[in-house]
């Protein structure tokens, strides 16, 4: 942040913004909560203070501009001791990241089924 925008209280509050969204966007990724947790990271209280604190991106109005929903799941998740300790383990890491993918992968939209869905034939007739 430049001098000039230290001033700026709307500039440090959007640079503030998108440094946490970024940062609870990167939630969604299991490797990134491994590598925490390798660190122990998510064992030191500033940090577990700093999560509860970030829960506020659950809100409707912020959580419209999270792009990568897991995020929200994984935040939720760092809440509890267990998840933090288990997260450290390679085979955790791996089970949540089949669990994603897993998720992605049978995930649809109902609207963009409904409009793409062959009409069934009594349908078609009327």
């Amino acid at each position: 942040m430049s001098q000039a925008d230290a001033s700026d209280p709307r500039a440090g509050n959007r640079a503030r913004f998108e440094l946490e969204l970024e940062f609870v966007q990167s939630l969604a990724n299991p490797y990134y909560l491994h590598s925490l947790a390798q660190q122990g990271i998510l064992g030191q209280p500033a940090f577990i203070n700093f999560l509860k604190y970030l829960q506020y991106w659950k809100e409707k109005d912020y959580a419209r501009f999270i792009l990568y929903p897991h995020a929200l799941h994984h935040l939720e998740l760092l809440q509890h001791a267990q998840f933090r300790s288990e997260i450290g383990k390679d085979e955790w890491r791996e089970y949540l990241n089949q669990k994603q993918f897993d998720h992605w992968r049978t995930w649809r939209d109902g609207q963009q089924l409904s409009q793409s869905a062959v009409p069934l034939p009594e349908q078609a007739a009327q």
